[in-house]
């Protein structure tokens, strides 16, 4: 299950030597010059795309007043990952990854002009904002495991798990920007200016693929169209307990955990009583505590089973703390550690799935990963929406919490069931989870 190095290797691994080297050195994976590319159009269009999602956040909830209306944005957007990822995987193994980034990010680009166009216009309706997202949603099926996948193919095995640590660094340094640049924006002008800023960013992501030297990538031969692909890769999963349990872990916690929007935006204007620059910094301080969590990832090199569950749990924890918290400095403070712990979940389950899938799986089955990850949101982002409008902002977080520490907890005991875990105190008197080889789980099961 777990991944790093030793008998816990996982398939694309190197040596010992070449994992110390990647957990010593941060930044390792910017030498190579098409991740360069690749990570600096990312950082344009991720500014973008997280001043879009503060925008239209908040332009929903100015033009319903309802945190569920917030909810149904969401969920609308996550709703194609429900519905078609699977199919968005078997496409990503079929096709050349770097000329379908291509399209799919200068679609987005353009839904995002599309929508600024609208807003300025003075014409924006709230279905509007509805058909964006889940537009977004469609080409996000297809671009979201091309994109995850083609990181491999950009950088090698021996640097993946670094650079999967870094993309989700690159993602929440822009995460810092780009709320405070929305907020700022929405406050003096608009959200129609936010929206036109991320139509025109898609255009760096787009010009560092087509400067990256194809010669240098480690391309991965598309899989020939078949019958029963997208099948295989469902038995492929449930055959591997390595890649099943971080799945359904950060499914829940995906669904019922990772709603900021509708809590931060309920907190914001029902509790604080702030406006779209009080909801732009608490979302930069859980940006803080993210880029923190990736950055040390990246540090790291590995990904291990013990930290994901940790992670998992004291998130949670944090969650239902965090929701009572008496005051406005107090909250937001407690942001930052929900943010670290959060994406420490997200990248060590990323990586670790990743890292123990075959090449010419990996599309389909990072599909699945998302599906379940970010497809769960159309489920949890209604009820916890609901949740929040009728009972209030704290026991929807509160609920939230609750939920993903039922499930962190449980997965914890199944696996020391099918992995003979068990919790040990160090030296130190900390209670933690040993790692678990994979042979050892893969006999259990």
């Amino acid at each position: 299950m777990s991944t790093g190095t030793g008998a816990d290797s996982a398939p694309g691994h190197t040596s010992t030597t070449t994992t110390a080297a990647s957990r010593n050195s941060m930044f390792s994976s910017l030498k190579i010059r098409n991740y360069r590319l690749f990570a600096t159009g990312q950082v344009v269009s991720n500014t973008g795309t997280w001043m879009q999602r503060i925008a239209q956040d908040w332009l929903v909830l100015s033009l319903t007043g309802s945190a569920s209306a917030v909810g149904v944005t969401i969920a609308l957007q996550f709703l194609p990952m429900l519905l078609f990822g699977l199919y968005g995987g078997v496409l990503a193994d079929r096709l050349p990854k770097r000329p379908l980034l291509i399209a799919t990010q200068g679609a987005m680009g353009l839904t995002g002009v599309a929508l600024a166009a609208l807003t300025l216009a003075g014409d924006v309706q709230v279905w509007h904002v509805y058909l964006a997202a889940f537009l977004i949603g469609l080409v996000t099926v297809v671009d979201n495991p091309a994109r995850q996948t083609f990181v491999s193919e950009m950088v090698g095995p021996a640097q993946l798990a670094n650079a999967v640590s870094l993309n989700s660094a690159n993602f929440q340094s822009a995460r810092l920007v780009g709320p405070a640049i929305a907020g700022v924006l929405i406050t003096a002008v608009g959200s129609g200016w936010a929206f036109l800023l991320n139509g025109l960013s898609f255009a760096a992501p787009i010009a560092g693929l087509l400067l990256m030297r194809t010669r240098e990538l480690h391309p991965v031969t598309p899989q020939p169209r078949a019958k029963g692909q997208l099948r295989e890769g469902l038995r492929y999963v449930a055959g591997k307990p390595e890649l099943v349990w971080p799945i359904v872990l950060v499914g829940f916690i995906g669904t019922f955990g990772f709603n900021f929007p509708i809590w931060l935006s309920a907190f914001t204007d029902d509790v604080f009583h702030g406006d779209a620059g009080t909801y732009g910094l608490f979302n930069t301080l859980i940006a803080a505590g993210s880029l923190a969590g990736a950055l040390l990832a990246a540090r790291r090199g590995h990904s291990r089973l013990r930290l994901l569950v940790t992670a998992a749990v004291l998130f949670s924890v944090l969650l239902l703390v965090t929701a009572f918290a008496p005051g406005f400095w107090l909250f937001a403070v407690l942001l930052v550690p929900i943010g670290m712990f959060g994406l420490t979940v997200n990248v060590v389950a990323n990586s670790s799935v990743q890292m123990a899938t075959d090449p010419e799986m990996r599309g389909r089955v990072m599909a699945l990963f998302m599906m379940v990850f970010t497809g769960g949101t159309p489920v949890g982002a209604p009820l916890v929406g609901w949740i929040t409008d009728t009972y209030g902002a704290r026991l929807g977080m509160a609920a939230g919490g609750l939920i993903s520490l039922a499930a962190a907890v449980a997965v914890g005991l199944v696996l020391s069931r099918v992995g003979n875990l068990r919790l040990r105190l160090n030296r130190h008197g900390v209670v933690f989870v040993p790692a678990v080889a994979r042979r050892e789980l893969a006999r259990a099961a």
